[in-house]
């Protein structure tokens, strides 16, 4: 399970949970009939006699269903000494239940998407599964068992909370979230939003399992929860199962009371000093500001984006064009109660912290005096909006969105600050600058006392029953038609062809909620010889050509596309440029048409230039010390072992930025201009447009557009003859370590032992929670939060590999070390049996419809299919033959291709910790 950070810089804020022994709660007479409360665009509350609320978000146009459950119970609950009990306790309710005995499995067998995670004020768990009536009762019945009858047991807190010290350990490596928490901390010195969600390492060590399961007594109860359900499901069927499920448990005996520590007034700024092994400075401010039901937080939110909002935010134009820092980023965090604005800037090791500190400083405090231009306020509103509508189009993430507006206080509110954003002023925003950022109520790097109080009076948050009571919303979202994603039905739906000039499309018109649109375009350019020592020209070509035009400057371009309510985004790298384009359906021809002018008149501005040279510079002198980077770009060097000239060599880290320093502009201009044409590439495109019309302007985006050099794919063979070794990386004063092993083979995705390996690998580390490895080294031995095995292959070349990758602490590296080879051996030697395969094979299809559900992967894969000379067809028979697959075909498979004797095996650590952990 991936952890969740809501707090942009702030320390690992989230993570799942697993299980204990409780008593069975006590059960209602007879399943209880939810009640309508009241409908705002389109979602509807619920709720039943026991307290639990219900929201139904129907969305018949994706083939999915997502069933949140939110417990309203985070950080901000937890006691003394029980730092981080909300967060592992989101772990132990994994572990299973008398009904469930193993949760990830039942999950995993249903092709879930599947994760929890802890924040401040709540803890949620979500699974997104194909939508049928069999998927949603199972999600339902599942959440209301694990809901009040999970089995915290004593011996999976033993094994769950060394993996819950390895996550805390995994952020301990990060030296900025790090000074974040820090700031946190200093600016709260009573509520505990100062607490890290993830705790103290001693509470999280030491925590009595009584504790745990009281804890999980008084809030995981119907009262203190709402459930979310959206996607494509039968609303009766879904009130049905809730109050069958549901509705049988009894509203507890106990009343919960609402948290009532209140953070004083800040009398005076405060100080953080953070000494940590790194190679990037950084600097860090943040101000207390009103809690997110409040009506300043809309205009706070304003001014946080005017600040760090790229390239028009008034401190990083301070900043970051001048050079006197590589980035800018910020956050109002509005919560239950008052949270705070946060700002930090990255500096290089040699330029002055103290120096951009007092500029920062400055830039904040001196904003009161300088008036916000009604175009500033208007950019910044645009963009909030527009995200907030595109997430509106997007039914798996608004259920997750609204379960945190609803620990905000209703998730209603979600709405109502939407439209306190779209009224906000220039005057709005000057006044809560003026209220907020002031000295006594800041936390940055200086203590320096003052003459007199200067306090800034945060306001409490108002009630928010009072404020929803008759809030009615504005217009629903479009609804979209429903599409079964089967490999069959999106073959008889594509529209593929092939421009004049050579540019080859593939489009999926189909109704989607909210009319949006995903579209992919790849244009391929060079060859293995014309691209020699233009590795660092290539990889900046994508993002620079976005960042100006000859008519539109980089923030023009940001104001369009918000204005058009749509994303564009740039990849590139030595032989290909992709653009990812999100939009509606009105905007996209707009889109398309500003997307030309990116294409055939780039400007390559100088400063932009300058700035994204520092930015990548920034990026990798900051994985000079991480282990995690460090083991993978060896494993990639020594499976990929290319000379240093050839396109397909990996770099070291201190190679990479030798090689970005010396990279100049022109360089980028004159690749541009002998090697990027319109003839080779791809264009895909899904969702709901008008086929005609982008036919038609694919072609504007490339006519007449010729490369000077001829195009040709660069081959990648598998280097098959690498030699097995084993090698160590010391990196000091890093809490977690990595463990990364590999072995290159020669076959491609038509192999015919491909889909054995494929479900081979599924089996041995496909998942975290539910695999081989994830059972062994994760739920039993508790020695690491993360641990996977890979299998990747080519579709053009006799080129895959097979990787394992775990994260632990550094003591801890051997024992992972022989738990992954214990495992592969024993997959090796005792094979799969049936019942096994069974699962797994249903799982693995199961999973292979839910990513063909999402648009955005669906066109990646026609792009890639047009790349690769395929159609649907290939997924069919793949599956095909993944459900035709015998335990024999799996276990040759793997002992033919997955020889331990070949692994290369890279480990990164702080090799002075190794073996000192008890």
């Amino acid at each position: 399970m991936s952890p969740v950070r809501s707090r942009q810089h702030l320390a690992l804020a989230a993570v799942l949970c697993l299980v204990f022994l409780v008593p069975l709660p006590a059960r209602a007479d007879a399943p209880a009939v939810p009640r309508k409360v009241v409908t705002i665009e389109g979602i509807t509350e619920y709720r039943l006699d026991n307290g639990l609320r219900v929201l139904l978000f129907p969305d018949p146009s994706t083939p999915r269903v997502v069933v949140n459950l939110t417990v309203l119970v985070g950080s901000r609950h937890e006691g003394y000494g029980e730092t981080g009990m909300a967060h592992l306790l989101e772990h132990m309710v994994f572990k299973g239940t008398p009904t469930h005995r193993d949760i990830p499995r039942a999950l995993k067998e249903r092709g879930a998407q599947f994760n929890g995670t802890t924040w401040v004020d709540r803890t949620n768990y979500f699974e997104t599964l194909p939508a049928s009536d069999a998927n949603l009762e199972f999600a339902i019945r599942l959440e209301a068992d694990r809901l009040v009858n999970s089995l915290i047991r004593r011996e999976d807190l033993a094994s769950e909370m060394t993996v819950v010290r390895n996550e805390f350990e995994m952020g301990e490596n990060n030296p900025q979230n790090i000074l974040s928490q820090r700031m946190m901390a200093a600016a709260f010195e009573w509520h505990n939003y100062g607490k890290s969600t993830i705790g103290n390492r001693s509470d999280i060590e030491r925590v009595p399992v009584e504790n745990l399961r009281a804890f999980y007594r008084k809030y995981y109860q119907p009262d203190n929860a709402v459930l979310v359900i959206a996607g494509k499901f039968d609303e009766a069927k879904a009130l049905e199962y809730v109050g069958k499920y549901f509705g049988v448990l009894k509203r507890p005996e106990r009343r919960l009371e609402n948290t009532y520590t209140e953070e004083p007034p800040q009398d005076g700024e405060r100080q953080v000093v953070l000494r940590r092994v790194g190679k990037v400075g950084v600097v860090g401010v943040l101000y207390h500001i009103p809690a997110a039901a409040h009506e300043d937080f809309a205009a706070v939110e304003v001014l946080n984006q005017i600040l760090v909002a790229e390239p028009a935010g008034r401190v990083y134009k301070a900043l970051v064009p001048t050079k006197k820092a590589n980035s800018v980023t910020g956050d109002a965090y509005g919560w239950h109660d008052p949270g705070v604005l946060e700002l930090l800037v990255e500096v290089d090791r040699d330029s002055s912290l103290e120096s951009v500190r007092d500029t920062l400083i400055d830039i904040l405090e001196k904003l009161p005096q300088e008036p916000f231009t009604p175009e500033e306020v208007e950019r910044a509103k645009r963009r909030l909006l527009k995200n907030r509508e595109l997430l509106m189009t997007d039914s798996n993430r608004i259920g997750i969105v609204l379960s945190d507006w609803a620990a905000k206080g209703d998730w209603r509110l979600f709405f109502l600050h939407r439209d306190r954003l779209a009224k906000v002023t220039p005057e709005d925003v000057s006044r809560v600058a003026r209220r907020y950022l002031v000295r006594s109520n800041r936390t940055v790097g200086l203590y320096i006392p003052s003459d007199r109080p200067e306090r800034a009076e945060v306001p409490a948050a108002p009630p928010a029953a009072e404020l929803v009571k008759d809030y009615k919303g504005g217009t629903e979202v479009a609804a979209g038609e429903y599409f079964d994603p089967t490999p069959a039905n999106i073959e008889q739906r594509v529209r593929r062809s092939t421009l004049p000039g050579g540019l080859k499309l593939a489009l999926l018109p189909r109704k989607t909620r909210g009319e949006a649109v995903v579209a992919q375009l790849t244009l391929r350019f060079g060859n293995e010889e014309s691209l020699k020592g233009q590795t660092g020209a290539a990889d900046a070509l994508g993002p620079l050509m976005l960042r100006g035009t000859r008519q539109h400057t980089r923030q023009q371009i940001e104001d369009e596309l918000d204005r058009l309510k749509a994303r564009v985004q740039a990849f590139s790298g030595p032989g290909q440029v992709t653009f990812s384009i999100q939009g509606k359906r009105e905007s996209l021809p707009a889109v398309l048409t500003l997307l030309k002018e990116v294409l055939r008149e780039p400007s390559f501005p100088a400063e932009e230039f300058d700035i994204l040279k520092r930015e990548e510079r920034d990026a990798l002198a900051k994985q000079l010390t991480e282990p995690t980077t460090l083991a993978v770009v060896a494993l990639r060097r020594k499976l990929n072992p290319y000379p240093p000239d050839d396109v397909r060599y990996t770099p070291t880290l201190e190679e990479a930025i030798a090689r970005l320093e010396a990279v100049t502009v022109e360089q980028v201009r004159r690749l541009y201009t002998e090697q990027l044409g319109g003839e080779h590439g791809e264009l895909a495109v899904v969702g709901d447009f008008d086929p005609a019309t982008v036919t038609r302007l694919a072609g504007e985006l490339v006519k007449d557009w010729k490369a000077k050099v001829p195009y040709r794919r660069i081959p990648r063979q598998a280097k098959t003859d690498v030699a097995s070794e084993r090698q160590t990386i010391h990196t000091p004063d890093k809490a977690n370590a990595v463990y990364t092993a590999g072995l290159a083979l020669a076959l491609s995705d038509t192999d015919p032992d491909y889909p054995a390996l494929e479900v081979g690998n599924f089996i041995l580390g496909g998942g975290t929670l539910s695999s081989r490895l994830g059972n062994r080294v994760r739920q039993q031995e508790g020695l690491s939060y993360g641990v996977r095995s890979m299998f990747n292959a080519s579709p053009l070349d006799k080129s895959a590999e097979f990787t394992i990758y775990a994260i632990c602490n550094p003591a801890n590296l051997e024992k992972v070390d022989k738990a992954v080879l214990e495992e592969l051996e024993k997959l090796l030697k005792e094979g799969v049996e049936a019942k096994e395969l069974e699962e797994a094979k249903k799982a693995y299809l199961e999973q292979l419809k839910v990513q063909h559900a999402i648009d955005s992967r669906l066109a990646r894969q026609l792009g890639n299919g047009l790349f690769a000379g395929r159609t649907m067809a290939y997924y069919a028979e793949l599956e095909k033959k993944v459900a035709a697959l015998t335990p024999e075909q799996v276990n040759e498979a793997v002992r033919r291709h997955l020889t331990p004797k070949r692994l290369v095996i890279i480990s990164a650590g702080d090799l002075k910790k190794q073996g000192t952990q008890e």
